[in-house]
């Protein structure tokens, strides 16, 4: 990923997008001061390409594309670790969650990452959970990986940690109304 930081004034359009991510995540960037307390204490900024405390930066200089296509957004672990420790209560944990959904719906994110959201979610809304090995095999015939970590599937189920057959949860109806309505509101799966 590119790290240099390309300043121009922010457009209409991405203020407008700012201003949409800022009300769906209940916070705002503006509130931060670039103290740092959310960095020193994400447990995943070492893999991150711009660690929370700069994905902020990118959002207050208006660089919201490049937010969007940041892999942070995608290594956060939601742990909220950032937020608690955020001395403006700026709740950095839900504007990365708000900023993947809108890589998904403006098709910024990795097509490996869509891809293996997809069948995330097509296991749970079919199944009430994940499906290990279902999910395994979606996400290789989607993204063309056909034999990808095919050789750790067999010792898995040998060592009955991952099933042959999905189990379903007893409340499946339950699930599939939470999903109808999460696409009411404007979910996508």
């Amino acid at each position: 990923m590119d790290m240099a930081i390309k300043l121009s004034p922010a457009t209409e359009e991405q203020k407008k997008l700012l201003a949409k991510v800022e009300k769906e995540a209940g916070t705002s960037v503006n509130l931060c001061y670039q103290c740092g307390k959310c960095t020193a204490g994400c447990p995943a900024a070492f893999a991150m390409d711009y660690p929370p405390r700069q994905v902020i930066r990118l959002l207050q200089l208006g660089l919201i594309d490049q937010a969007l296509r940041a892999e942070s957004i995608w290594i956060c672990a939601s742990c909220e670790t950032c937020s608690a420790r955020c001395p403006r209560g700026v709740d950095i944990a839900s504007l990365m969650d708000t900023m993947r959904r809108q890589a998904l719906k403006q098709g910024k994110a990795d097509k490996r990452v869509a891809a293996f959201n997809k069948a995330f979610l097509s296991n749970v809304k079919n199944f009430g959970k994940t499906f290990e090995a279902g999910l395994l095999l979606r996400y290789n015939l989607t993204t063309g990986q056909l034999f990808k970590d095919m050789e750790l599937g067999l010792p898995m189920m040998i060592r009955g940690k991952v099933g042959v057959l999905p189990e379903r949860i007893k409340a499946r109806e339950e699930m599939k109304k939470i999903f109808e309505r999460a696409e009411k509101l404007g979910g996508d799966e």
